[in-house]
């Protein structure tokens, strides 16, 4: 494929493509990635030539500096996701495996690149500083996929982030030293690595400052609303740009100064173009990876597959080399056992990984090393093995570690008053994950009484982000008495937590029609029926209550209806493995064996005739409130 619009196209295809597939299957979408692009380059190349996608030959030089952007890019928006108030509970563990393990593991794996994959003694010490970075494009997806506990969630996160430059500094630091060894070998480590520190620390000014500047012109309206995400990736490249003008991949370091620094200087005016640059960051991920793999020569697999000394040195990295750095970085910390044994199985390695390791590949070949050309075969390979490893079982490690957050799918109440209690408690009777936030103090009184997990604050604001634990909840429900806030609730959590799952309790029957939000500002109106706030209340005054029914092949759907009173509201239904489904005004679920239905149900003749007398008997206190009290003598 010579024409360059058809591979830009199919690298698109093939990437967004790998990504459905993997949101459907659970899989995880790097190894989905990997695979797509392996077979679309080196395994086509071998049967079809003609048809295979070649990145390399198709846009030549130019490759370098597009994958070396895109990695810019994705590496300020994983800093965009660091909040300092993260660190409260692990800034220690964090500062260790940010100092100490990058330390250790460099010289564990230059030594297993060395001793075990039998690699050039530069070629290993190169190698060993690209493997300490672990890549947030595989990091943070494998968390929100398992629900970690926040704690080692957060220091796997930061870990990820913070250590993908430094592992590009560190094989800078070895390819400069072997280059000025090359070139006069009386050259020292005193030559090399004060100029690259200075270096690191001139581009991390310059991405803060560039950060200072972003914060300073968004808030005062120096940058108009449709220029904003523009002016930011272009500011993010120019300061990559003229980052590794002073120093080779200084820029990355830059990019994730900047990214950090901006999120943590409360730019309200950011908070409009996250969902905009989390889409670039998934098309970035996907389209690089499946340039780099379909660049993979079917020779250095062959090569690297007929060998026992690049399976050994894999099966070293996952349970010797970051064991013993997370084990030993971490000895004397606060961290448990049972998290530091966590982290010392969890390290996927990413695209940042394979973008330096072909990078450095050139290079190394121009000084004349050999066994540089086999990184980038074997970079991918350690990419797929730790992503499998890791993919696949962190969710038994973490369970067995007792690292695991809420199993099952939870929800998110917006709103206290007497309707979401009975449906949160509901739920908790169920054991389903819930919680309902509120912005009074008064109005959460009755929640905790009964036992309701309960959150204190605006749900909105930014800090309510990080103070709470949005992990467990996969759905969220708006129920206040402001629709108009609960459409917007609903706007604000829709790109997170998805647009078909954020609702909102409908328009009260009484509504004028020219006060309707339209449809594309509202979460999903639950009930058939659509009711709102005031319609709820009135029929729960009413006697109304929540009802659950277990439906099984004995007893379905139809027959519950059937025992259920008559003007029922079918409310959700609760699958087997605790997803969450609810009846709305545009969609209607299908319950089946097993699913747990709750309903909105009238009270039964008996049960009404209680509700209308002791109504009766509230309204004759209150017109004679000393009527039960004895007379005076």
């Amino acid at each position: 494929m010579a024409n360059q619009a058809v591979v830009i196209a199919a690298v698109g295809v093939l990437g967004i493509g790998a990504q459905w597939v993997a949101w459907r299957t659970g899989k995880p979408a790097i190894v989905l990635m990997l695979l797509a692009g392996f077979l679309a380059g080196p395994v086509l190349a071998y049967f079809a030539p003609g048809l295979a996608l070649d990145p390399r030959g198709t846009f030549g030089d130019l490759l370098e500096p597009m994958v070396a952007v895109g990695v810019a890019l994705i590496l300020f928006e994983g800093g965009l996701s660091l909040d300092f108030r993260e660190l409260r509970h692990s800034g220690e563990a964090v500062g260790r495996l940010a100092t100490l393990g990058v330390i250790f593991g460099w010289a564990f794996g230059s030594a297993a690149g060395y001793y075990i994959a039998g690699l050039q003694l530069p070629v290993a010490v190169l190698f060993g500083g690209i493997l300490v970075v672990t890549g947030p494009t595989v990091v943070i997806p494998l968390l929100r996929q398992s629900a970690v506990k926040t704690r080692p969630a957060s220091i796997l996160k930061w870990e990820a982030i913070v250590n993908d430059p430094t592992g590009a500094l560190c094989a800078v630091i070895a390819y400069e030293y072997f280059r000025k060894v090359a070139e006069s070998p009386s050259a020292s480590l005193i030559d090399v690595v004060p100029p690259m520190i200075i270096a690191a620390v001139l581009a991390g000014l310059i991405g803060y400052f560039a950060a200072r500047i972003i914060a300073y012109a968004f808030p005062r309206g120096l940058v108009p609303e449709y220029l904003k995400v523009p002016v930011l990736f272009t500011v993010v490249i120019g300061v990559f740009v003229i980052s590794n003008l002073i120093e080779h991949e200084a820029g990355l370091v830059a990019v994730t100064v900047m990214g950090v620094a901006l999120a943590n200087m409360n730019v309200s005016s950011l908070r409009s173009i996250h969902p905009f640059k989390e889409n670039i960051a998934v098309l970035l991920v996907s389209g690089i990876f499946i340039l780099l793999s379909s660049s993979l020569r079917m020779d250095d697999l062959v090569y690297l597959g007929t060998t026992w000394r690049f399976g050994a040195f894999l099966l070293t990295l996952l349970f010797i080399v970051r064991p013993a750095t997370v084990l030993i970085s971490l000895l004397g910390s606060s961290v448990p056992w049972n998290e530091r044994l966590f982290l010392a199985w969890i390290a996927p390695r990413g695209i940042v990984l394979v973008a330096i390791s072909g990078l450095f590949a050139l290079r190394l070949g121009e000084l004349g090393f050999t066994g540089g050309e086999l990184l980038i075969g074997l970079s991918f390979a350690v990419v797929v093995a730790t992503v499998v490893a890791h993919g696949f079982t962190i969710d038994l490690v973490a369970k067995l570690l007792g690292v695991k957050g809420a199993t099952r799918p939870g929800l998110l109440i917006v709103g206290s008053n007497r309707w979401t209690i009975a449906l949160a408690k509901q739920l908790q009777g169920l054991e389903t994950p819930v919680m309902i936030v509120d912005s009074s103090w008064q109005r959460l009184k009755e929640a905790r009484k009964q036992g309701v997990p309960t959150y204190h604050g605006e749900i909105l604001n930014e800090a309510t982000e990080h103070n709470l634990d949005l992990t467990p909840f996969q759905s969220l429900l708006a129920a206040t008495d402001n629709e108009a806030y609960n459409a917007l609730v609903c706007n604000e959590f829709a790109h997170e937590i998805g647009r078909d799952k954020v609702y909102q309790l409908g328009e009260d029957a009484d509504e004028e029609d020219h006060r309707s939000l339209p449809e594309s500002l509202r979460g999903r109106a639950v009930f058939s029926a659509g009711h709102g706030v005031e319609d709820v209340q009135r029929l729960e005054a009413q006697g109304w209550t929540f009802r659950k029914t277990k439906l099984s092949e004995k007893f379905d759907f139809e027959d519950a209806l059937a025992k259920l009173p008559e003007g029922t509201e079918r409310l959700l239904v609760i699958r087997e493995g605790g997803n969450i489904r609810f009846f709305t005004h545009a969609a209607t679920p299908e319950p089946r064996d097993g699913d747990i239905v709750i309903t909105f149900a009238p009270p039964d003749e008996n049960r009404a005739e209680e509700v209308k007398q002791r109504k009766a008997e509230v309204k004759s206190r209150k017109r004679d409130p000393g009527g039960d009290k004895p007379q005076p003598a």
